[in-house]
């Protein structure tokens, strides 16, 4: 069953300030601790800093992304194996973040099992097209 709203809101929120909390110390250790066992059995602490290099390298600020409430693209939805995936954007600026995350269930929780997250190109609205010429009376 999927929960609520108010509860997927929490698991993505706890998961971006673990990473971005991850990120600014270089310890990786709580993201990690925070995962299913099959996260954990896939995942070291130093694997994790290696997927998530090129975000610290970029300086992007997560913690922005507890400030509002994502847009959903899919999500959130029970998929095979009975993985919750949440799939969305935050629109921050100045780059909106993407995220796709999957949880497992782990005794009374969700547990982290699957996580991407990376900037992307601001969505810039196309310029609206020019009037149509008037017939000359």
């Amino acid at each position: 069953m999927v929960p609520d709203g108010l509860a997927v809101l929490k698991l993505v929120w706890t998961t971006m300030a673990a990473i971005d909390h991850a990120n600014l110390t270089g310890n990786y250790s709580v993201l990690r601790d925070l995962g299913s066992p099959s996260f954990q059995a896939t995942n070291s602490a130093a694997s994790l800093a290696g997927r998530f290099q090129t975000l610290r390298n970029q300086r992007v600020d997560l913690s922005n992304s507890l400030l509002v409430t994502p847009t959903y693209d899919i999500g959130p939805v029970i998929v095979e194996g009975g993985l919750l995936r949440v799939r969305g954007i935050f629109p921050v600026r100045p780059n909106p973040i993407a995220f796709d995350l999957l949880f497992q269930p782990a005794g009374t929780r969700w547990a982290l099992f699957g996580v991407a997250v990376a900037p992307i190109a601001p969505i810039v609205p196309a310029p609206a097209p020019a009037p149509l010429a008037q017939p000359r009376r």
